[in-house]
């Protein structure tokens, strides 16, 4: 019987007593312990596996204070990479009070809900280590701000300052430094960005993190993740030992995400090794370091599914997961230039960007290397290659695979819709029940130059593109075929009654400029050739005409022909 694939488990308690399959990342300690770092920042895109990692370090090195709990702890890691490393690793296990705190849910409309979704974080951790209440070795005003705290009546400024007082208390309770656990840091960041409250949150979380992580005598260490690296400045303001790892760092490369020998693995595993070509080619592309990673969310999820059906299609897994607002927020903003530069991205190419790893969201958007950068750190590029020019670090990057290009695609066309709704296409229709295909051509063409368009699947971009524009009339029903080859044209536009006006227009996308005006013609031909106005006739509709367009990067052309041949 195979293993149960671990679909969303990000528990590593829960991973191992239920018999998930485990892709072992332990040796993630080791490197933690060996290159001793004060207090690390990993940055990493959603997703990667960075909750999981800190659940393991907490599993591995919390004195829970009760001898049996630390014993079943340590059976959670047997058999696994960190425990062949011998007794070195292994005296450091269930050693160490571990403060443990995520931020993902301050993910909220307003400062005041976010800030209590944090306070309740904290009040929750306090009382997980209520156990110091009873150690004697506090006094009654200590006491009673641990009460205070863990019961959510705590002032603001004890709740900025509750981390180090919690490392103090415990510190006293054991006799051993605070190991510190903050996930998701950037959360609270991201989401203050785009409600409108960011300067109140980056206030919060600096004086949070200046109190847990800089003026802290009870640290031992402290492990950070978040997708991005804000700038000091607005958050670890003089933090001198902050260890900063991102996808850029050759440390730690392998610990989030899949290597392509462990994909393999897991797919031989399974019994699906055979549809390898198709998880490479939609879920890999990752370069952290010099390591070459895959996507795990994305790898569990369609492992799932060719487990149940091995010849099951490859979906983009990673959209339901990870916050797009950033890509239609871009989009949105972008002026000819970018959008020129995200037309190249999805057609394969590749832009060459200076590294800015210390970006904020408040300058995001203050200049389109920004953004690039952004897009970069959170996992929606990937870098082909890094160089060094001048005094600069440089980096290729491109679209890592077609789950992500999938992400702009769909995302560029559900912008796209909402474009279309906002215009005024009276002067279109009017052209098409006219029959001046110059007309249509000249608006199709314009309304073409200030869209993004991709290219690497042209023919669904323009079937969309074309069929949006129709369905914005209130006069007429569009049904849109999208399969080729099956005796139907692409569009079909006809009138609610039998005796109004009814259109076929058929769609080819030219290879070149040249071929346009020829590629119009054919796809006119195509509709009388392959009969395709025998479906409106056999409806009852009499007044047909056809229309045949074909369109090359920005540019269309349109002919028109009477529905008989």
């Amino acid at each position: 019987m195979k293993k149960p694939l671990p679909v969303g488990v990000d528990n590593f308690e829960d991973m191992i007593k239920s018999g998930y399959y485990y892709v072992d990342k332990t040796m993630f300690i080791k490197e933690l312990l060996d290159l001793k770092g004060k207090v690390n920042l990993f940055t990493r895109p959603r997703r990667f596996g960075k909750t999981l990692n800190l659940s393991m370090l907490r599993y591995f090195f919390e004195d829970t204070g009760v001898s049996e709990k630390n014993e079943g702890n340590k059976r959670l890691f047997q058999g696994l990479k960190i425990i062949e490393q011998g007794k070195e690793y292994e005296k450091y296990m269930s050693r160490y009070p571990v403060i443990n705190l995520t931020l993902k849910s301050a993910k909220q409309p307003t400062f005041e809900s976010a800030y209590g979704k944090i306070k309740n974080e904290l009040a929750e951790e306090f009382q997980r280590h209520q156990y110091v209440l009873e150690s004697g070795k506090m006094d009654d005003a200590v006491k009673s701000l641990f009460r205070k705290i863990a019961d959510g009546k705590a002032e603001y400024d004890d709740y900025s300052s509750s981390l180090k007082f919690l490392s103090k208390c415990l510190c006293q309770t054991v006799g051993r430094h605070v190991i510190i656990l903050i996930d998701e840091y950037d959360v609270p960041l991201e989401n203050a960005y785009f409600k409108g409250f960011y300067n109140e949150m980056v206030d919060f979380i600096r004086s949070l993190f200046e109190s847990a992580l800089k003026t802290n005598d009870y640290l031992q260490f402290a492990v950070i993740t978040g997708c991005l690296r804000i700038s000091k400045e607005s958050i670890f303001t003089g933090l001198n030992h902050l260890n900063i790892i991102s996808v850029l760092d050759k440390k730690y490369s392998e610990h989030f995400g899949f290597t392509e020998r462990e994909v393999f693995q897991m797919m031989e595993d399974y019994g699906v090794e055979s549809r390898f070509p198709t998880m490479k080619e939609w879920y890999d592309g990752y370069l952290f370091g010099d390591a070459e990673v895959y996507n795990p969310w994305s790898v569990i999820k369609f492992l799932y599914d060719l487990y149940s059906d091995v010849n099951a299609f490859p979906r983009p897994y990673w959209i339901n997961t990870s916050s797009n607002d950033i890509i239609k927020d871009m989009i949105a903003r972008a002026d000819r230039e970018m959008k020129g530069q995200i037309e190249i991205l999805l057609s394969g190419g590749t832009l060459d960007i200076q590294v800015h790893e210390e970006v904020t969201y408040g300058d995001m958007h203050s200049n389109s290397e920004n953004l690039w950068n952004f897009l970069y750190f959170t996992g929606y590029l990937t870098k082909e290659r890094e160089y060094f020019k001048g005094k600069y670090t440089f980096l290729k990057v491109r679209v890592p695979n077609l789950e992500v290009m999938t992400i702009y695609e769909t995302t560029i066309m559900n912008w796209m819709k909402d474009i279309i709704k906002k215009e005024d296409f009276h002067d279109l229709y009017r052209a098409m029940e006219d029959g001046n295909a110059q007309k249509m051509t000249d608006i199709l063409t314009g309304q073409l130059f200030h869209t993004v368009s991709f290219y690497d699947s042209a023919e669904n971009f323009y079937h969309g593109f074309l069929a949006g524009i129709l369905s914005q009339s209130e006069n007429y029903l569009v049904k849109s075929n999208r399969e080729s080859g099956n005796g139907r044209s692409d569009i079909m536009v006809k009138s609610p009654s039998l005796r109004g006006r009814s259109f076929i227009l058929e769609i080819k996308v030219s290879d070149s400029i040249d071929d346009l005006e020829n590629d119009a013609k054919r796809a006119l031909q195509q509709i009388y050739d392959k009969r395709y106005m025998e479906e409106l006739r056999a409806e009852g509709y009499r007044k047909i005409d056809c229309y045949g367009v074909s369109f090359f990067r920005k540019d269309c052309e349109v002919r028109f022909g009477k529905g008989q041949n």
